[in-house]
């Protein structure tokens, strides 16, 4: 039997913690084979910072990984060289840190990888750099060419997928559409089978306070929200709502619901964030590969101290691990 590809784990930005959660990841069996993808002596720093013993195979192709014991496998995508600058932002480390990136989707894309893990970047380090994507998000869609995607965040319990991303609040309120509703609702079904769910049950909730009251607290549950939702269990998708916001989630970590989609960035974090950062994950939708990150940033106050927590970035595995595997069952 072939040996399944690897996933392709991302440094992140060489200043934050990505290079030790990176490194930490692998003083523990993982759940599937991993490459790294970032820079040599960056990486060797980190080994030396946690006190592990593990030699790094540099390797052209994930193809070439040994997957050995005691071993990482690293991709060579930049040449640092002198020491980085620990906790702050960099134009270099922006750089490096989107070549990483770069480097991981060229091989998603030609099938080389099963999934990318990213450890975390430093947007102001890519403006700094001159680098036009604001994130990773937006960089993916593009080079994967889809326009239908989402951002969704899930830990042990609970599940959810956002309508809009990093935009302010009055943005968020406007990009309440039935174009975006549907596609939030068929991700979140689509997510949902690779979950293993053989009929996800999708909650949508809703803009306003109570979901609106039937139009007394604003319109857009009952004239957008409601319809988009209605079209969905039309196609066959077992959506409800628009459901209030302030009980929604409860119901579904209480098992009522499999997935939540929420219409705002604090609506769906804050639930997720509240129950502890270390088994969140971050999940991009409607890629033609498995992307997920660790539910946190660069940690810059903590970075290149040996205080980081690998948590969030073992989830991440985990989640990107379990996806691959739920993806391969869907094509059987």
């Amino acid at each position: 039997m072939r040996e399944p590809k690897a996933i392709g784990i991302t440094m992140g930005d060489p200043a934050g913690i990505g290079p030790e959660i990176v490194a930490r990841l692998f003083m523990e069996p993982l759940p599937a084979p991993c490459v790294v993808i970032g820079d040599a002596a960056t990486m060797a720093r980190a080994l030396r910072l946690i006190g592990s013993d593990s030699t790094l195979h540099r390797i052209a192709t994930p193809a070439e990984a040994r997957h050995a014991p005691g071993t990482i496998d690293l991709i060579v995508a930049s040449d640092l060289g002198a020491e980085v600058p620990a906790g702050r932002t960099d134009a270099a480390m922006g750089r490096a840190s989107h070549a990483y990136v770069q480097r991981a989707i060229d091989d998603a894309l030609a099938g080389r990888l099963s999934a990318i893990v990213t450890a975390p970047i430093s947007k102001a380090a890519w403006t700094a750099a001159g680098i036009r994507h604001t994130g990773h998000t937006d960089l993916l869609a593009e080079r994967a060419g889809v326009t239908d995607f989402a951002m969704m965040l899930a830990n042990e319990v609970l599940r959810v997928v956002l309508v809009s991303i990093h935009v302010p609040l009055a943005d968020a309120v406007r990009a309440v559409t039935q174009t975006a509703e549907l596609r939030a609702i068929r991700l979140a079904n689509a997510a949902g089978h690779a979950f293993g769910f053989a009929a996800p049950r999708v909650a949508v909730a809703g803009l306003n306070p109570h979901a609106g009251e039937e139009g007394g607290i604003g319109r857009e549950d009952a004239e957008i929200i409601a319809p988009a939702i209605a079209q969905a269990r039309a196609e066959g998708i077992d959506a409800s709502g628009p459901w209030p916001g302030d009980t929604v989630f409860m119901r579904a970590r209480q098992g009522v619901f499999d997935l939540v989609v929420a219409q705002y960035h604090d609506q769906g974090l804050i639930p997720i964030k509240y129950l502890g950062l270390d088994d969140g994950v971050n999940i991009t939708l409607g890629l033609p590969f498995v992307r997920t990150s660790p539910d946190h940033g660069t940690a810059f106050d903590i970075a290149w101290k040996g205080l980081a927590s690998p948590a969030s970035m073992r989830a991440a595995v985990r989640q990107a691990a379990r996806l691959v595997h739920g993806r391969a069952e869907e094509r059987v």
